[in-house]
């Protein structure tokens, strides 16, 4: 992946509306959601939900499908596992570093 791309993707992820919409989708699986039900779950008005997803679309990590009347939104995987592997690969080194930070800390 190239670091414009991963910045692009992070810079889309970089408001609170937009993980939260994010998240849902992540959570809503392979069938995704309508956009109205995730506007609706997320209580955002409409034309700002949708604003928020062309952010999240445009940065390929999400995709929408028209099916009749609906647009239907649903979380780009490999995107995200791309996205996951750049950053654990060129962020923390050999993975040394992300192992280390994964491990909880004791408490005297």
């Amino acid at each position: 992946m190239k670091i414009e791309t991963a910045v692009e993707r992070l810079a889309a992820l970089a408001q609170a509306s937009r993980i939260e919409a994010f998240r849902k989708l992540i959570q809503a699986g392979p069938q995704g959601l309508a956009a109205g039900v995730l506007a609706e779950t997320l209580a955002i008005p409409k034309p700002t939900l949708s604003f928020h997803l062309a952010q999240l679309e445009h940065a390929g990590l999400i995709r929408s499908q028209r099916l009749g009347r609906s647009i239907i939104y649903r979380a780009d995987y490999a995107a995200i596992a791309e996205l996951l592997g750049f950053m654990s690969e060129n962020c923390c080194g050999t993975g040394v570093a992300l192992a280390a930070a994964a491990k909880p800390a004791r408490r005297k």
